[in-house]
């Protein structure tokens, strides 16, 4: 009794809420497949997504935007980003703490890298086949999502 009290009851009121941030796939037409940017996380230095909260004075897509600026020295190529999909993980903020947080990932083509951009002396970028992404990232929804890409980006 004990059990399902917990369960359903105290431990749902007891979980801190899902935090939001937008990612940008940055792509790339390749000869069969298109190519993926990646970049090193800044603490650990695994491969992720451009990707962070929202901006004030930006919507979700605006976001996703300014994330591929500052992280990736990404120019767009003008066409509008859209929603691809979504993943969750765990997000581990200062302490420690690990929140979930729901990420919407939003497709962006690339015109341009700019060689200097405001992370480039933190981060690593990396062009990759959708599948080399999948098996580089540790989240397994953005896993999925990098193996299942919609076809349009395909062709």
């Amino acid at each position: 009794m004990l059990k399902t009290l917990w369960n359903n009851t105290l431990s749902p009121l007891l979980r801190r809420p899902a935090r939001f941030q937008v990612a940008a796939l940055c792509f790339r037409k390749g000869d069969r497949d298109p190519e993926i940017l990646m970049i090193t996380s800044r603490d650990t230095g695994r491969w992720i997504l451009p990707k962070g909260w929202l901006k004030p004075g930006f919507d979700a897509k605006g976001s996703a935007c300014e994330e591929a600026w500052e992280e990736a020295g990404v120019r767009s190529k003008g066409a509008a980003p859209r929603k691809i999909g979504h993943y969750r993980y765990d997000k581990r903020l200062k302490g420690g703490v690990p929140v979930v947080t729901e990420v919407d990932v939003y497709a962006i083509e690339v015109d341009n890298l700019d060689e200097t951009f405001p992370e480039m002396s933190v981060r690593t970028r990396q062009w990759m086949s959708p599948q080399e992404a999948a098996a580089a990232v540790a989240e397994p929804d953005l896993k999925e999502l990098l193996e299942n890409l919609p076809p349009d980006l395909r062709t």
